[in-house]
């Protein structure tokens, strides 16, 4: 753990706008349990170093830094923890570019006036204050912040939640020389992305980033050209971009082999109009089996046919003019599955690639800077 901060001072009083405490606010509360095992960790702690205000929160398992610039302050240097959700909501329901002042006092209560407001709240010691040490880090490269932010958007949805295989609850991070590629699967699905890198001499490395951390980190980052910065110690991960800086303590365990699953031999090709078949899945959810989520495709030439039905007899056929030369076959997926895949693809047209109706499907998208691989598994018909 990093050293603990220490307040020079018992009181201190500073003034920053609502937009700029708000920004800081919104970054880091995120990771803040409703319910702690402490009480500290409901608190975001405010570390004040001349006119730099760093808003750091954690859960022990994830920590983030917010930093900005305070319009004054009549001190140098004053640490405390303040209850984060409760500053955070609110800030948020304070009017558009208000000034608000913080003031502590000796007592131990934090003053937050602006305008005619005022609110009163507890404060805790900052020595209490868990922080993560950053200075582990044996692996370090950068990319624009847009195209990290990009990677996980098109693969996070493929990640389990609660599956007994713990490995699986995250992200993998497979690092090579030249190349950035992530990785996630439930079991069901598969996707992954890949860009290259401009770092040179990377040790090739694998690291599973936790879900939350994956989810606080599309938070986080922007579709900025701005380099994010990626550092990876043994059992750590901060992913560090302008004024916001996100430590993830790493899954301990062996990430399965991806690439034995994705398909090689997938000659059936289906092209269809991207906004059109998401819109006939999403009517056919509808009817769906609320349990299975299943719809069944059949296929043509030049047609494609959903077909959903639940546990009450509902029936939803819809036909979708497609490109497709091959043999009529029939298959079934979950239909969240071919829903994520499609929702996060950027191109007009999609093309699912089939092989028979027990093999997986295959999706592959290509663009300048990635490409990207979803692989989902048929359920029986």
């Amino acid at each position: 753990m990093d050293a603990q901060p220490e307040s020079n001072v018992s009181s201190a009083t500073l003034t920053l706008s609502r937009e700029t405490l708000l920004r800081a606010l919104q970054n880091t509360a995120g990771v803040v349990e409703k319910r702690q095992t402490k009480p500290i960790l409901g608190n975001v702690l405010l570390q004040l170093e001349e006119h730099s205000l760093t808003v750091i929160a954690t859960d022990l398992e994830i920590e983030v830094r917010a930093q900005v610039l305070v319009d004054s302050a009549d001190v140098t240097h004053f640490a405390i923890t303040v209850p984060a959700l409760k500053l955070l909501n609110i800030v948020r329901a304070l009017p558009d570019g208000v000034m608000i002042t913080l003031t502590f006092a000796e007592s131990g209560r934090c003053t937050l006036s602006a305008g005619r407001a005022r609110f009163k709240l507890s404060t805790l010691p900052a020595e209490a204050f868990p922080l993560i040490d950053l200075s582990q880090a044996t692996l370090s490269l950068s990319l624009p912040e847009g195209r990290l932010r990009q990677l996980i958007q098109h693969s996070h949805f493929a990640m389990a939640a609660q599956d007994v295989r713990y490995y699986l609850n995250g992200m993998c991070l497979d690092i090579q020389d030249h190349s950035l590629r992530v990785v996630a699967t439930d079991g069901h699905r598969l996707s992954t992305c890949a860009t290259t890198l401009e770092t040179d001499g990377l040790t090739p490395t694998q690291a599973i980033v936790p879900r939350k951390g994956v989810l606080e980190l599309v938070k986080l980052l922007s579709d900025s050209d701005d380099l994010a910065q990626l550092s990876l110690a043994s059992n750590m991960l901060t992913v560090q971009r302008e004024g916001v800086a996100l430590t993830c303590k790493l899954i301990d365990g062996r990430y399965p082999d991806y690439k034995r699953v994705l398909p090689r031999d997938n000659n059936r090709l289906l092209k269809a109009d991207r906004q059109q078949l998401k819109a006939i899945l999403q009517r056919a959810t509808i009817l769906s089996n609320d349990r299975f989520r299943s719809v069944r495709l059949e296929i043509q030439p030049g047609l494609l046919t959903v077909h959903a039905q639940n546990a009450e007899q509902d029936e939803a056929h819809e036909e979708l003019v497609v490109e497709y030369e091959g043999e009529p076959f029939e298959i079934a997926f979950n239909v969240q599955y071919l829903l994520d895949v499609i929702g996060t693809a950027d191109d007009d047209f999609i093309t699912l690639a089939f092989r028979e109706a027990t093999d997986p499907l295959l999706v592959t998208e290509q663009s300048e800077t990635m490409q990207c691989q979803h692989v989902i598994m048929p359920m029986r018909l």
